[in-house]
C-alpha cells in the first residue's frame, strides 16, 4: 500500500515549502536519512542528523588503506596500498539500472557511474561433489545444460499432444527455436557447442577445433550451481548493475556535500521521547549528556539497537522493533599483487563453489592494472555466515585462501594482505539488512509514534537494497507534508 517497491512505480516526492519555522531531527546518517535531511532543507526546513558512529553512509562501506574496520572484539586497520582502485564495498556494492530514484539522485549529484559486471559465463564453478571437486568455466556447464533441455524438448516435436495446437509452419518454427536455443546438430541431438561451451584444444581463432565432451544429465544434475547460482545474473535487478566510480561511498559524499555543518558523528542517541506536539532526543557526545527537541524525529537507526534505547513507544511497536530478526551477511577482501584471474580470461563477474566463501568476485574496475581486490568469500548462508563471524580476522583470511584454491589453484601465492567485515558483529550495526517480515509487522513499523517515524530500508518489503532506503525516505516525507498540510488547513 506504501509502494515501496524498489525498481516499480512509487508516488512522486511531495514536499512543500515548510509552512513557518521547523526543525527536525535526523537520526543516523545512512543514505536515506541523507536524502531525507538533504529534501528537507531543500524545502526550508532545519534539519540536525545524529550519527552514533564516527563515518557517515551506514551499510554503505568502503574500506581503502588506512581505514579502521569497527568490529566489536574484532578491530582492524586495513592495509591496502594507497591506489584509487584498491578498495572494497565491504556493504553495498551494486546498484540495478531499474533504481531509477537512487540513481537520479546520484546524476543530479554527479557521482558518475560505471557497469558493474555480475554474470560472467568465462568465470568459474567448483562443487566438492560435482566432476571430482574440478572446476569448470561456467559457459561449459550453461551451454551443456541449455543443449539437454532442448533435446529433450526436440523429442516432443512429433507427438501427438503438439498436433492439435501447431500448423506445420509453427511446427518448423519450434523445431528452429530448439535448434538455436541448444545449439543442436540436425538431427536435433546435443554433442557439444565449440561457440557456447569454447574451443576442444589451443588453436583458438587460428585452427579449427571441436566441441569439447559434454556432460552426462547425470553430472548436470549433480551440481548445486543449476539451482541458484546459474540463473543469478537473470533477475530483473542483476540483470543490469552500475557501480559508482571510485566506490559506493561516493553517493554518501555527494549526499553529505549537500549538508554542511547538519551533520554531528559520534552522537550516540540514548533516549528518545515523542508526543503528538515535539519530540526529545537525547544523546551522548564527548563524555556528556544532551538533549535537543525537533518538531519531527525521521529515525534510521536500526530496530535491533533501537529497540535497546530508552523510548516511550507503544508497547506492540516496541516488541515488533526487538522481534525483526536480524541479517549475518559477511564478506572477506583480498589484496592481489597480480591480477592472475584477468590471464584466465575473467574480467570482472562471479565465480561460485558450494565451500563456504559461497563466491569470488572480481573487480569491474582497474582493467590491466597490477594489483585488485576480490571479494574472496560472500558469506550469504547463515551456517558458513555463523561460523566466520566467530572467527579471528587472520581465520577468516587463512579460511577463504584454502577454500579459494579449489577455483584458482595457486590462489595464496598471490595474496598480499586481507579485511573482513561481519555485519553481526559491527558496532553501531549489530547486523546488516532486516529480513523479510509480514505484512502486518511493516504496517505496525511504517506508523508514527507521535511525531517519531522509522526510517530506512527496514520499513521496506524489500530491505537490503539502498533504492528501498531512498524510497523509504520519500515515502516518510510524504506522509510528514499530509500532516502539515492537513494542521495548516
Amino acid at each position: 500500500a506504501l509502494e515501496l517497491m524498489p525498481g516499480g512505480a512509487s508516488p512522486p516526492l511531495r514536499l512543500s515549502r515548510a509552512r513557518g519555522q521547523r526543525h527536525v531531527l535526523i537520526l543516523g546518517a545512512g543514505i536515506g536519512s541523507l536524502v531525507a535531511a538533504m529534501e528537507l532543507q531543500r524545502a526550508g526546513y532545519s534539519v540536525q542528523v545524529l550519527e552514533s558512529a564516527n563515518r557517515l553512509g551506514g551499510r554503505v562501506l568502503t574500506v581503502r588503506g588506512g581505514d579502521v574496520i569497527d568490529e566489536i572484539g574484532n578491530r582492524q586497520v586495513c592495509q591496502f596500498d594507497n591506489d584509487p582502485n584498491l578498495y572494497f564495498n565491504a556493504g553495498a556494492s551494486r546498484i540495478p539500472t531499474i533504481h531509477h530514484q537512487l540513481l537520479r539522485y546520484c546524476r543530479e549529484l554527479g557521482v558518475a557511474m560505471e557497469p558493474h559486471i555480475n554474470a560472467n559465463y568465462a568465470a568459474w564453478l567448483q562443487y566438492d561433489n560435482f566432476r571430482g571437486g574440478q572446476r569448470m568455466r561456467q559457459r561449459e556447464f550453461i551451454a551443456d545444460a541449455r543443449g539437454l533441455i532442448a533435446e529433450l524438448a526436440s523429442r516432443t516435436l512429433s507427438s501427438a499432444t503438439l498436433d492439435a495446437p501447431l500448423t506445420d509452419a509453427d511446427r518448423e518454427k519450434l523445431r528452429a527455436f530448439v535448434t538455436q536455443f541448444g545449439d543442436l546438430d540436425p538431427s536435433l541431438r546435443y554433442k557439444g557447442s565449440a561457440s557456447r561451451a569454447g574451443r576442444l584444444g589451443t588453436g583458438g581463432l587460428f585452427d579449427h577445433d571441436g566441441n569439447k565432451t559434454p556432460l552426462t544429465q547425470a553430472e548436470l544434475l549433480s551440481s548445486d550451481y543449476w539451482q541458484s547460482a546459474m540463473q543469478f545474473g537473470e533477475s530483473e535487478a542483476q540483470s543490469a548493475v552500475l557501480q559508482p566510480v571510485g566506490g559506493m561511498d561516493m553517493i554518501t559524499r555527494a549526499l553529505a556535500a549537500q549538508l554542511p555543518g547538519r551533520i554531528q558523528t559520534d552522537s550516540q542517541v540514548i533516549a528518545i521521547r515523542t508526543s503528538d506536539r515535539k519530540v526529545e532526543v537525547t544523546y551522548r557526545k564527548d563524555g556528556a549528556t544532551h538533549t535537543v527537541s525537533g518538531d519531527y524525529c525521521l529515525d534510521s537507526i536500526p530496530g535491533q539497537l533501537l529497540s535497546g534505547v530508552d523510548n516511550n513507544f507503544s508497547n506492540g511497536f516496541r516488541k515488533l522493533l526487538a522481534k525483526r530478526p536480524r541479517g549475518t551477511i559477511s564478506k572477506v577482501a583480498l589484496q592481489m599483487g597480480e591480477r592472475f584471474w584477468e590471464k584466465e580470461g575473467v574480467y570482472g563477474g562471479i565465480s561460485w563453489t558450494d565451500r563456504d566463501i559461497g563466491q569470488i568476485q572480481y573487480p569491474s574496475h582497474g582493467y590491466g592494472q597490477r594489483k585488485g581486490i576480490l571479494i574472496g568469500g560472500y558469506y550469504l548462508a547463515s551456517g558458513p555466515a555463523t561460523r566466520f563471524t566467530t572467527q579471528t580476522a587472520e581465520e577468516r583470511i587463512a579460511s577463504a585462501l584454502q577454500q579459494g584454491e579449489g577455483l584458482h589453484p595457486g590462489y595464496s601465492k598471490y595474496f598480499e594482505n586481507g579485511c573482513s567485515v561481519a555485519w553481526h558483529r559491527m558496532n553501531h550495526m549489530l547486523g546488516c539488512t532486516a529480513r523479510e517480515s509480514d505484512e502486518e509487522t511493516l504496517k505496525v513499523l511504517r506508523q508514527a509514534e507521535g511525531r517519531h517515524y522509522l526510517l530506512g530500508d527496514q520499513i521496506s518489503a524489500h530491505a537490503g537494497w539502498i533504492e528501498a532506503a531512498v524510497l523509504a525516505a520519500h515515502n516518510v516525507l510524504n506522509r510528514l507534508e499530509e500532516r502539515e498540510a492537513a494542521g495548516a488547513a
